[in-house]
């Protein structure tokens, strides 16, 4: 990998310059499992092991509790690349996780006609 002073991972007119999974090692499989919905957070504790320049972007993201998809939005990266960073820091200590409450049922007729009234107002 290329050390942080060469120059930047994405370009404005390339477009990103290293492939997503050379990112994680070319890793599909994060070793925590992790919902796009549960939400992670930083712990405070230094990382051990070697951090890549997307794992310390990551971290500096968990501030507060932050969902695995705004994290892989934020970085840019496809979910399960972004799912193998975060698994990282889960394993070294620097973030906590929280599976997703669903206090909701998804298919409760009352909830659908809420988010659809929403919606409408919208437009």
């Amino acid at each position: 990998m290329a050390a942080p002073h060469d120059g930047p991972w994405l370009d404005d007119a390339a477009g990103r310059l290293v492939r997503p999974y050379t990112v994680s090692n070319g890793r599909t499989r994060p070793t925590t499992q992790l919902d796009l919905l549960s939400q992670v957070m930083a712990t405070g504790s230094t990382p051990f092991g070697h951090l890549g320049p997307e794992h310390s972007a990551a971290l500096g993201l968990c501030g507060t509790p932050t969902s695995v998809a705004e994290v892989a939005a934020q970085l840019k990266l496809p979910a399960v690349v972004a799912k193998v960073i975060l698994s990282d820091l889960l394993d070294s200590g620097a973030l906590t996780t929280k599976a997703p409450d669903f206090y909701h049922n998804p298919t409760d007729r009352s909830l659908l006609e809420a988010v659809l009234d929403g919606l409408r107002r919208q437009l």
